[in-house]
């Protein structure tokens, strides 16, 4: 897959006049590591631990059980738009354990992509749960794990998504396939934003 390479990562600018923070959630196991590594253009920070017995009965592998490591805080990662703007990426940890990490990760987020795996839409409820709550604006990306077939509609309806919210299918390793993501995550930011309405000028006191 075409995931950034070493040699492929630019040096950026270590100022920069707008930093926009962008988080990747969703279950245990649905490659938010992998995609913040796939189009992130520096190093990204990971903080993967391996999986050892002491998790077992704590975590559900289910429909996971060949994954060997985990994150324990987040991931990091960064993306230069232009010369003035860069796009900071923040994986949150999947399991229910981390999950009350999720909140003060939220605080400050300008949008976030719900990643998910088609054979577990459940373990996706929480995520969108949260934002929702938060008011936070949101994508749901499907990563391509290789399972059953489903439609957009049947993955709506499983999720229970608004009309609104965008609904795409991805390939987390590939860094085409994630900026596509982002982009159409930034394309929905763009749009809840035009659908504000205007501020009305708050008419003068009579003399």
């Amino acid at each position: 897959m075409d995931s950034v390479t070493s040699e492929q990562r630019q040096t950026l600018h270590s100022t920069a006049d707008n930093g926009l923070k962008i988080v990747v959630v969703g279950g245990f196991g649905v490659g938010k590591t992998t995609m913040v590594r796939s189009v992130s253009e520096i190093r990204p920070l990971n903080t993967e631990e391996t999986m050892t017995q002491a998790g077992e009965g704590v975590d559900d592998t289910a429909g996971v059980a060949a994954k060997t490591a985990t994150t324990v805080a987040f991931d990091f990662g960064r993306i230069s738009l232009d010369a003035h703007n860069i796009l900071y990426l923040f994986g949150a940890p999947g399991q229910e354990r981390f999950w009350f990490l999720w909140d003060r990760l939220f605080s400050g987020t300008l949008g976030a992509v719900v990643l998910v795996d088609t054979r577990r839409l459940a373990d996706s409820w929480y995520a969108i749960d949260r934002l929702e709550h938060h008011g936070t604006p949101f994508v749901v990306a499907c990563n391509d794990f290789g399972g059953p077939a489903h439609t957009a509609g049947q993955i709506r309806d499983a999720l229970d998504l608004a009309d609104e919210v965008p609904l795409v299918f991805c390939d987390a390793r590939s860094r085409e396939s994630s900026k596509q993501v982002l982009i159409t995550l930034v394309e929905h930011l763009q749009s809840v934003v035009a659908q504000e309405p205007t501020p009305q000028p708050i008419p003068e006191p009579a003399p």
